[in-house]
């Protein structure tokens, strides 16, 4: 087509529109194609007026115009091509479409009735509806768009979701409830600053079709969109997996073989023409126009129908199985099947096995990193890390038979090939992160083990396929009940995991383990809380030097320590970790106190969790609260340190259930909200923190402490310290320090290992080795607080002044409770600041019977003259034996 000059005013077009009957609308100068009244809405059912079109399109007005279509201008409906359709050639097909249905006469008076030409090469086509109502605005054609038509914010657009779908729509309609623009509309109306010019005819030439010709004119525009359509269940089977051995189903084979004739002209179906690779057709009873398509799509030859006066669902892609399975067994795929096998269609399938499934993948710790700010870092040692295999292919189960699936279960345990599955005294568990990264042991339930093993194992029954006739392989999961039988068996046939470390450690033959994940000469899990350094093989004496200087010359230099064994007893607890494996027993529990609020308790608190990870729990309100907290921290978490955290001031720590615990190298309890009882190795460290805390009771001797004193006020405003603030310098170096600590030990190793014989009773073990370590780094101070400890011990002291007093008073006269209590009131130990009663009195006095208090210790015998016993105390003299009298 050609472009005819219109040379019109805006006003004058506006007349030649609404003396033909159509609704005029004035269109903003800038481009946007938006209405130019306040509200364009009421324009839809009522016509504008020529006194608007005045005041619209006055002379010097800047405006477009555009046509409302719909009923409000007589049942017009415009038909738009793109511009980039034109070029693609969708007009000439569609025209060549037209012209085979029988419906050529109409579409030419279509294109020559009243033609536009859009700035950007479009062509606008309208049409007067008679008989039935316009629809609204529509889209009938798309296609994807080109990489070289992307617009920056489609390609952002792109960038951010990779999946987007950019269409391009090429034909639609301006229906009931939309406007078009028109000539003369021009300049800076469009984007392009270009005019919309007629072609061809005029308003006065709109073509008038009847409703249901229109519709049909709509359907064969509809058939050259060429955006992938989805198929449903109904209209194509899912996309079966290969039959093994290259076997063809029924299905397939039709699919193969058929031609879309032989399946609709049976049918009533009429072939009217085919351009390129497109068939079209026409349902049965009507006489022209086109109802559907084949062979339209690049991926598939389908059917697709435009109609809906027919057995197949409109605007749904169908395959050949599923046209066939429609419209002869309707819908049944399977009868389908069974129906073309009998036909001789297909491949004889005795048994469809399951495809091949690689495991999830599981979470590791990251392996060593190569530690820049390592202590002598070399890179020329770095040890070779294990190669990754890879997928590998899921273990088969058939668990038709439960006996025979609970079997398969325990065989493919037993192989070594389940990751990240161990056993331990309740069984199975696995190892696993909470949202802040530190490790769990969590214990499998009955869901736990099915979801695990969901993940790990392709589990199958064995059912009839009744597409093919043979038997299948049927992906089923684990009964719930069969989960529970193998939970409560007694053993498993799975590595035994003995705890999680969160460092490097020292394994029982001196040796190191440094590789994250499971170690098996030990059965310790390796979950680091930092990334790993890899150090050099060889430790020197100079990487010793620069790990001491890191620790103590940097990070624990500005700390107000009391004593020089507050700082040793301190590096002890951080030594402790990662020498725990390599020693039997359990530890004595780290108090670290101050004289002050804002000392730094909180910071040497802090530094077990930026190096290991530590688990915090409030201070309980009693010994049974203290048991069920102790349960939950051993049997539920992995952090190798565990705080009793912020005591209250002047707390006297006293607890027969902490004595045990600090005591007990197992610990046994039940399993809050369970019957069931477990068994769990008190492998950690134990620490409390407050202000002014003391001991009472045996707790005085299950402790080491760490005392602070700033002797200054206002404590927490102190400043310039060697490494700045500590926490950040921690977050920044935890690494390093990690480094330099296992540094230390390696030194130490590497120097022979040697022990240095100190007593602390059940502790003696650790209490030497750490005094060794110590020792060989040259720090004092490790135990030297024996009188400073007593002295802290408020049982203790409580109990000596007394002993004393009553020596002082009787001598070494034996004398009855009520006399002792009558003449020491002021020195007799109280329960909560009350006098006890002579009775109570006798039973305190034989439950510390014998044991010394300072020098002093109580002794009873029996006075024959009073016929009763009676007490004295008695002084220990170092330079002979103690007698005994009566």
């Amino acid at each position: 087509m050609t472009s005819t000059t219109v040379a019109q005013t805006l006003r004058d077009a506006a007349r030649e529109y609404h003396d033909v009957g159509l609704c005029v609308l004035p269109i903003k100068a800038d481009g946007s194609k938006a209405a130019d009244v306040r509200s364009w809405t009421p324009y839809k059912v009522t016509r504008s007026t020529p006194e608007e079109h005045d005041k619209w399109f006055a002379p010097g007005r800047t405006a477009g115009m555009a046509v409302v279509y719909g009923s409000v201008s007589g049942g017009v409906e415009l038909i738009e091509f793109e511009g980039h359709a034109v070029e693609d050639g969708i007009l000439e097909a569609v025209t060549d479409i037209m012209e085979a249905s029988g419906l050529g006469p109409e579409w030419d008076a279509i294109t020559t009735g009243w033609a536009t030409e859009s700035p950007s090469g479009g062509l606008h086509l309208r049409v007067r509806v008679t008989g039935g109502p316009v629809p609204g605005n529509t889209k009938l054609a798309s296609r994807l768009a080109r990489e070289d038509e992307y617009t920056p914010e489609e390609r952002q657009r792109l960038a951010e979701k990779p999946n987007s779908r950019i269409i391009r729509v090429q034909i639609e309609t301006r229906g009931e409830g939309g406007y078009g623009l028109v000539e003369p509309s021009a300049g800076t109306v469009h984007a392009s600053g270009l005019p919309y010019q007629r072609v061809a005819g005029g308003p006065e030439t709109i073509p008038v079709l009847a409703a249901d010709v229109m519709g049909a004119v709509r359907e064969i525009c509809r058939m050259v969109d060429s955006l992938p359509k989805a198929e449903t269940p109904k209209s194509a089977p899912r996309d079966p997996r290969p039959l093994p051995g290259g076997q063809v189903r029924p299905g397939e084979d039709f699919e193969a073989r058929v031609d879309w004739a032989d399946i609709l002209q049976p049918e009533g179906w009429t072939f009217v023409t085919q351009r390129g690779g497109t068939r079209y057709w026409r349902r049965p009873g009507k006489d022209r126009g086109l109802s559907a398509t084949t062979g339209h799509a690049a991926d598939r030859d389908r059917l697709f129908v435009f109609t809906s006066s027919t057995d197949f669902q409109q605007e749904v892609p169908y395959t050949k199985f599923g046209a066939y399975a429609l419209l002869h067994h309707a819908g049944d795929h399977k009868a389908a099947a069974r129906s073309l096998r009998g036909k001789g269609y297909g491949d004889a399938t005795p048994h469809r096995s399951l495809a091949p499934v690689s495991h999830l993948p599981v979470h590791r710790p990251a392996p060593p990193v190569d530690g820049a700010l390592a202590l002598h870092y070399d890179p020329e040692q770095e040890p070779d890390l294990p190669e990754d295999p890879g997928p590998q292919a899921r273990p088969e189960v058939d668990i038709t038979n439960e006996a025979d699936g609970i079997d398969g279960v325990l065989a493919v345990m037993a192989s070594g090939v389940l990751p990240g599955l161990y056993k331990r005294s309740g069984g199975p568990c696995w190892v696993d992160e909470d949202d802040q990264g530190n490790p769990q042991l969590v214990q499998l339930s009955s869901d736990n083990l099915r979801a695990y093993l969901a993940d790990h194992l392709q589990t199958y029954t064995v059912a009839k396929d009744e597409e093919s006739g043979g038997t299948k392989a049927v992906r089923t999961l684990l009964n719930p009940r069969t989960c529970s039988t193998i939970l409560g068996r007694k053993d498993w046939p799975l590595n035994k995991i003995k705890g999680v470390v969160t460092s490097p450690v020292l394994r029982p033959d001196a040796t190191l383990i440094t590789q994250p994940g499971y170690d098996s000469a030990t059965g310790l899990y390796l979950h680091p809380r930092v990334p790993l350094r890899r150090l050099a093989p060889e430790v020197t004496l100079e990487s010793v030097a620069k790990a001491k200087h890191i620790v103590l010359g940097q990070m624990l230099a500005d700390f107000p320590w009391q004593a020089p064994s507050d700082r040793a007893h301190f590096l002890g607890a951080l030594l402790t970790p990662i020498v725990r494996p390599y020693f039997h027993g359990t530890t004595p529990m780290f108090v670290i106190t101050a004289t002050a609020a804002g000392s730094g308790k909180s910071l040497l608190k802090d530094a077990f969790q930026y190096f290991y990870g530590i688990a915090s729990t409030p201070w309980p309100e009693n010994d049974a609260e203290l048991r069920k907290a102790v349960t939950t921290q051993l049997y539920t978490t992995g952090q190798p340190v565990v705080a009793l955290d912020n005591l209250p001031n002047g707390h006297i720590i006293k607890s027969p259930i902490l004595s045990a615990l600090l005591t007990e190298e197992v610990w046994r309890d039940r399993i809050l909200g369970s019957t069931a009882s477990v068994a769990m190795p008190n492998d950690r460290l134990w620490i409390a923190t407050g202000n002014s805390l003391r001991t009472g009771g045996d707790n005085g001797r299950r402790v080491m402490w760490v005392r602070l004193d700033p002797d200054c006020p206002d404590p927490d405003q102190r400043d310039g310290y060697t490494v700045g603030d500590l926490r950040p310098w921690l977050r920044t170096n935890a690494s390093t320090v990690v480094a330099a600590l296992v540094t230390m030990v390696r030194g130490w190793v590497a120097a022979g290992a040697r022990t240095v014989r100190v007593r602390k009773g059940d502790y003696s073990e650790w209490a030497s080795l750490i005094a060794g370590i110590l020792d060989y780094l040259g720090v004092l101070g490790w135990m030297a607080d024996r009188d400073e400890a007593t002295a802290m011990d408020d049982e203790l002291q409580e109990w000596q002044l007394f002993l004393e007093m009553w020596r002082e008073k009787f001598g070494e006269r034996g004398v009855t409770t009520g006399e002792a209590l009558g003449a020491l009131k002021e020195y007799v130990p109280t329960q909560r600041d009350e006098l006890p009663s002579a009775k109570q009195l006798g039973h305190w006095l034989k439950a510390r019977q014998g044991r010394y208090f300072g020098t002093h210790k109580l002794v009873q015998f029996p006075d024959s003259h009073r016929k009763q016993n009676v007490w004295r105390v008695d002084v220990h003299d170092s330079n002979r034996l103690p007698t005994s009298r009566t």
